[in-house]
């Protein structure tokens, strides 16, 4: 997969998602992480890409030109490539990182985990032209409600969580479908050697061997701490009704003690 992301500051892109996980699927070219400095084209001696907006207020705001011509450039080197890999040419998804777009979550970057590019734009200032927006971009997109200095943090969590979704990027495939989020609940607990850490023991459960008990068991822990951290998830879960009783329970008593 192939993510291209325009911004004013590619070194801090390229130096956090060179690294770990990504930086080493990157290596074996399960990963192409590009950052295009939205700089490189700007129509005037200075490099500067933004100007007082119409209307007055505080700040500057990013122009529509170097922003439209970094994506043309962007545009055609994905067309370039696509032609050499004998691709169809189909429309780009290009997000916007705003914290007036949909809140990120695990289906969205599955949803994006199908895409061979993406695109990310990364705002700064004020934010960017509203004009070039209108042209370029499919997907707003937030990463939560604050708001930050720029958009490449979070087009950072962004490229870090779809590409985990990319076949080969993690060691055991499998581990991604078994984490956080999964059927709307949230990850098990996990334990590693020794059996005994602080005189706090694993589970006998997890010693046994029996992998039905174990399934089980880590279902029910997913239950239990869904129901007490994020009892909102619990809505779209598809639960037993033992399962709904047990969450509903748990939510009850937590309510009794003021949680």
């Amino acid at each position: 997969m192939d993510f291209y992301i325009m911004t004013l500051f590619p070194d801090m892109v390229t130096d956090g998602l060179n690294t770990s996980i990504t930086g080493r699927a990157a290596g074996k070219g399960l990963l192409s992480i590009e950052a295009v400095n939205i700089r490189d084209y700007a129509f005037n001696k200075h490099n500067s890409v933004d100007d007082y907006p119409y209307g007055g207020g505080a700040g500057m705001l990013m122009q529509a030109e170097p922003v439209y011509q970094c994506f043309q450039a962007v545009k055609e080197k994905i067309r370039i490539n696509r032609q050499k890999k004998a691709q169809e040419d189909k429309p780009l998804r290009v997000v916007y990182l705003s914290p007036q777009g949909k809140t990120f979550c695990q289906p969205m970057a599955e949803e994006f985990a199908k895409e061979e590019e993406l695109v990310l734009l990364c705002g700064h200032y004020e934010g960017i032209d509203e004009r070039v927006l209108e042209e370029i971009v499919t997907d707003y997109v937030s990463v939560g409600d604050y708001v930050l200095t720029g958009g490449e943090l979070p087009a950072m969590i962004i490229v870090d969580a779809v590409s985990r979704l990319v076949p080969g990027v993690l060691h055991n495939d499998v581990s991604a479908e078994f984490e956080s989020f999964k059927d709307s609940l949230l990850e098990y607990p996990q334990y590693s050697r020794p059996e005994v850490w602080h005189e706090k023991r694993v589970p006998e459960v997890l010693l046994s061997g029996h992998h039905a008990n174990v399934e089980k068991w880590r279902r029910e822990q997913s239950v239990i701490r869904t129901a007490k951290n994020r009892p909102d998830l619990l809505e779209q879960a598809v639960l037993s009704e033992a399962e709904k009783e047990l969450a509903g329970q748990i939510m009850k008593d937590d309510k009794e003690r003021g949680w």
